[in-house]
């Protein structure tokens, strides 16, 4: 999940290498629709399994769990499962493909599987996690999949038609395996693909004159932003040249160790052939970098499938190399390359813009400081050149990949992704956007993407730990190249833009929330001291209460919650009766009409509620701010923090613009419905407002690029579960019974996580079960139970395992589609859990204790709630306590929404920054509702 905005420091590589996890992404149009078609391979694969094998799966699983699997694992899938495992080596003929191998291998595939579960099944915490897939997976295809009855007839043990159709099944998929093979193999030689990167370039260097060659690609091909995050070197969070081609080389992020950024090796010339220096310690490295990039994956594929790689650079060199180091046709230059027709994948290095890179002075860091505007335009120039040399030389029908694989500056950008000819759909790439499901988003791809899309045009299987999705075409872009390549530098801009106003922002928003809540503090004594003096006959403000209240006897106590005070504190409003028809007692009522008689007009007061309000509707203003295209304004810092304070202020007055303002919960429930909505809205559309927003994540970074931000939870989860109380209080003072409520409440609920955890929408692994328990935590007080620690237990398993059914629906899917949902299942089963976790766990370390800032808003917050507005001292106000007098539902959706931000601490990379978040939409809307409960319970001091 993306931390990069989490702390101004994000840009560190520090920072960067605790916080990224490898994404893995899926098209939001992609389901599983199984039809018959799709079920007799299922069944086959079911019979090839040996007795062996059934009973070993039996003593882990019912078979009724078992036959459900068969008729559920999609036919893509299984389709590629048999190719990959039959398909021979070059030298071995494709007619041998027989149905004892498939039968043999199948059965060695199941027993390897089964013995990997039962290793990880043995620890305490991978016992755990199999035991919630398993129910995750009876849940997922017990209420998605379900076969229909001939399926299940067939599928059937011991009947003679099943026997009968497995057998025919067995034939024809060993015939169609065999037919496959062929096919590929064929197309393998009739395919062509050439990847050129050019290290550096950025969209704002084509140009019509300059560089003719790129805009006549660009004209006639696909276009969009690159993203081209990979192992940084230290103190820097750039990618280098060499981590760039290794990136390429591994479909994984990679580096190079050591400081600054180094050149690619030259490689060592044997005739045609070249080996890569020093490759053995590159491999090696790759294990410490968190992501265990496999080196050669590219190279290696396209020889072992009868293909032919051609380098030219020692760029080149690195991506087309094979796993031991070798490439079979290397050449320093292009015109050394000779004839390039007989060759499969052709690579070359356009360097210029490197080379040009690396010849200026260091800083201190070891990295080139940037290059002079003259230099860059002469070695874009000569690049362009080299690559219209290329395409002269190129076979017919080649698809041409274009990318700007690396930085060549001291600071990250967005680069250039060009791709003209066909596509691994069929059709062309014309004139239009690029996009690829792992980002899910238009103009926008990364440079992982560009392994899995050289795989896919040669006709090859992607190997699993080729993280990166193919580019597609999609649909047109901007009706000139002059205004594609204006639209595509904007996004880069943004991104620079968000990069220099990020720290500052989230500096500027700590500083002013201590600095109100030390202002809030200041105004409740006055408060309280001014009620103090009033004159003799005057009640003091913690007794003062409307005629129509019950006795105070009946009222919750205004120490400070604790899990004691949660699980045996019976409800107020189990006691005092709610929606009573006379004003007062509505006034009473959070959302009924008030009680104008208790009505203060301290002016002081009604400040600081306005200034809670605006400040509780700052965190959704970010998101909304992308609306306008601050970024684009003279003073970029300025720009965003007007552009979001207008949009808090325009959200504060529809809070206050009806009768609701009045009421204790009104402008809290006005807020957080925005907040919910908005990000509701956002996610189920693309995720729009979320990129490049100051709470959000940006492309350069590419920590994620779709779904639910950890920010973002924290933000939509404490907006739900407080909007949620708003409205309960609401209905139950209308006199709606109390179990509609809360059915009420919970169907909401449901569908707020749910789109926080579907793949296609939120794909959020940590937030859902955080979710879950925080909003379980809110109905089970809304309905006047007890929390109790059994209770907590149970909703904790039911949130593991509604995650754990998601991501095994995601895993089911075909894995070019899986999002990391999905790809975590197939962690677990390859036994590579502990390094996503351990990374997960290191992150989640380094946000919280290196970023101070954050961990003190936490702190203060949370001492202002419970010490402030909880409990009555002479530095404060029982405020909270006269707050659940007036709204009951508040002390619910409070704890609720503390649950959530604290399990989602635990849970989420993002560590600290999860309840800083929460704490800022919770505390400032809390302290308005506590605002207007005081007016309400004191009379006037003005």
């Amino acid at each position: 999940m993306h931390t990069g905005a989490l702390t101004p420091k994000h840009h560190t590589p520090a920072a960067y290498a605790a916080a990224r996890l490898t994404p893995a992404h899926v098209s939001a149009s992609s389901v599983l629709r199984p039809t018959s078609k799709a079920r007799a391979p299922k069944r086959a694969l079911a019979t090839q399994a040996s007795h062996r094998t059934l009973r070993t799966l039996a003593t882990q699983a019912s078979h009724r769990t078992l036959r459900t699997l068969a008729t559920q694992a999609s036919q893509r899938t299984l389709r590629t499962l048999a190719t990959q495992a039959s398909r021979p080596t070059p030298s071995t003929p494709a007619t041998q493909a027989s149905q004892r191998t498939l039968r043999t291998l199948a059965t060695q595939a199941s027993q390897r599987t089964l013995r990997t579960l039962a290793t990880q099944a043995s620890r305490p915490t991978l016992r755990t996690l199999a035991l919630t897939l398993t129910l995750g997976l009876a849940a997922a295809t017990g209420l998605c999949l379900t076969p229909s009855p001939a399926s299940a007839a067939t599928t059937s043990p011991g009947t003679p038609a099943r026997a009968a159709a497995a057998a025919a099944a067995a034939a024809d998929s060993s015939t169609t395996v065999a037919r496959q093979h062929q096919q590929s193999t064929q197309g393998l030689d009739q395919a062509h693909v050439a990847l050129i990167g050019v290290p550096g370039l950025e969209w704002s260097d084509l140009n019509p004159s300059r560089t003719p060659n790129l805009w006549s690609l660009l004209s006639q091909g696909a276009s969009a932003s690159l993203s081209t995050r990979a192992v940084p070197p230290p103190d820097r969070g750039i990618t280098c040249p060499t981590a760039g081609w290794l990136t390429v080389s591994a479909g994984q992020r990679a580096g190079t160790a050591g400081k600054g950024c180094l050149q690619p090796p030259t490689p060592q010339l044997t005739g045609e052939a070249a080996k890569i220096p020093n490759w053995p310690a590159l491999t090696a490295y790759q294990s410490e970098t968190g992501f265990d990039a496999q080196l050669g994956t590219l190279g290696q594929l396209v020889t072992d499938n009868g293909g032919k790689v051609a380098g030219i650079g020692p760029g080149a060199a690195l991506a087309g190399a094979d796993k031991s180091g070798n490439i079979a046709k290397y050449a320093p230059t292009l015109d050394a390359a000779g004839d390039l027709t007989p060759y499969n994948l052709i690579i070359m290095d356009a360097a210029d813009l490197a080379t040009a890179w690396t010849a200026q002075p260091l800083d201190e860091y070891g990295v080139p400081t940037p290059l002079p505007a003259a230099a860059r335009q002469a070695a874009v120039t000569k690049a362009d050149q080299q690559i219209g040399a290329l395409i002269a030389k190129l076979p017919p029908n080649t698809t041409t990949l274009v990318a700007g694989i690396s930085d060549v500056s001291p600071i990250a950008h967005l680069h250039v992704a060009i791709a003209k000819g066909p596509s691994p759909s069929g059709r062309p790439y014309d004139h239009g956007y690029l996009t690829a499901t792992s980002t899910r988003q238009d103009a926008l791809v990364t440079i992982t993407d560009l392994t899995a899309t050289a795989i896919q045009l040669l006709g090859l299987p992607a190997p699993r730990q080729v993280v990166g999705r193919p580019w597609q075409p999609n649909g047109p872009t901007a009706a000139t190249p002059a205004e594609t390549v204006a639209e595509l530098a904007d996004g880069d801009l943004a991104s620079q833009v968000l990069r220099e106003v990020r720290g500052p922002f989230f500096a500027v928003l700590v500083t002013v929330q201590l600095l109100f809540y030390a202002f809030a503090a200041l105004a409740l004594r006055r408060r309280r001291d001014t009620a103090s003096s009033a004159p003799p006959g005057t009640e003091p403000p913690s007794t003062s209460l409307p005629p129509t209240e019950p006795p105070a006897t009946n009222l919750p106590r205004t120490e400070p919650p604790s899990a004691e005070h949660l699980s045996s504190e019976p409800q107020p409003s189990e006691r005092s009766p709610i929606g009573r028809s006379s004003t007062a007692q509505e006034g009473a009522s959070a959302l009924g009409t008030p009680g104008g008689d208790f009505a203060s007009t301290s002016k002081l007061l009604r400040s600081v509620q306005i200034v809670a309000v605006i400040s509780g509707a700052i965190p959704i203003s970010t998101f909304l701010a992308q609306l306008v295209p601050w970024w684009t304004l003279p003073v970029p810092m300025l720009s965003v923090i007007v552009t979001i304070v207008a949009i808090a202020g325009l959200i504060t007055a529809l809070a206050f613009a009806g009768p609701w303002r009045a009421h204790v919960l009104g402008p809290l429930t006005v807020v957080a419905a925005v907040t919910s909505l908005a990000l509701l809205i956002d996610v189920m559309t693309g995720s729009k407002l979320q990129v490049n927003a100051v709470t959000g994540y940006e492309p350069v970074t590419g920590g994620r690029f779709y779904g639910f931000s950890n920010i973002a939870f924290a933000v939509y989860a404490t907006g739900t579960i407080l909007g949620l109380a708003g409205v309960a209080q609401w209905l139950l003072s209308r006199g709606v019974s109390r179990v509609v409520v809360v059915a009420a409440c919970a169907l909401y609920g449901g569908l707020a996580i749910f789109a926080d955890g579907w793949p296609s929408w939120g794909a959020d692994f940590g937030g859902v079960p955080a979710f879950v328990i925080g909003l379980a935590v809110f109905l089970i007080l809304l309905s006047g139970k007890r929390v109790s620690l059994l209770r907590l237990l149970l909703v904790g398993v039911v949130g593991i395992a509604l995650v754990g059914a998601l991501s095994v629906f995601d895993w089911l899917r075909p894995e070019s589609q899986r999002t990391h949902l999905g790809n975590f299942v197939q962690q677990i089963i390859d036994g590579q859990a502990w390094t996503v976790v351990g990374r997960k766990f290191s992150a989640m370390i380094g946000v919280t204790v290196g970023n101070w800032s954050l961990t003190l808003l936490s702190l203060v917050a949370l001492a202002f709630l419970f010490l402030i507005l909880d409990r009555p001292s002479r530095w404060g106000a029982s405020a909270l306590g006269q707050a659940y007098r007036l709204a009951p539902t508040l002390r619910a959706g409070l704890f609720g929404a503390l649950t959530c931000a604290f399990v989602g601490f635990l849970m989420n990379d993002s560590g600290i920054a999860i309840p800083a978040m929460a704490l800022t939409v919770a505390v400032p809307l809390t302290l308005a509702a506590c605002v207007r409960a005081l007016q309400l319970t004191t009379v006037p001091t003005d």
